[in-house]
């Protein structure tokens, strides 16, 4: 599974996250800083990435237009760069069984 951070999550997860989400991007390394949702959205479907976004837009947008790409709402309020690599680590399981998961197309961790 290659995850797409988007701009809300810091670009040091890439680095953190490097040896169980290998290959992932962050939007600011693929030319998408700043970019829409709709940008950011195609860039991840055409690219087989899922987001992982702490923007409740894209949990919306996923409800809208199913996946691709899917998506992980990150729902940890004000919290730590570390923290979100946490979170993501001990959800291993559950990340795997998501992108396994033909229907799912969205998947909401706090």
């Amino acid at each position: 599974m290659r995850f797409l951070f988007d701009e809300n999550l810091s670009p040091r997860l890439v680095l953190l996250l490097a040896d169980q989400f290998p290959n992932s991007v962050h939007v600011r390394d693929v030319g998408l800083k700043s970019a829409d949702d709709q940008s950011v959205w195609n860039y991840a479907s055409s690219q087989g990435l899922v987001i992982v976004s702490k923007d409740s837009d894209m949990h919306q947008r996923s409800f809208l237009f199913g996946a691709p790409p899917k998506v992980v709402w990150v729902r940890l309020g004000n919290c730590s760069t570390s923290d979100v690599a946490d979170l993501l680590r001990r959800n291993l399981q559950a990340l795997e069984e998501f992108d396994a998961d033909e229907v799912a197309c969205f998947l909401s961790l706090s």
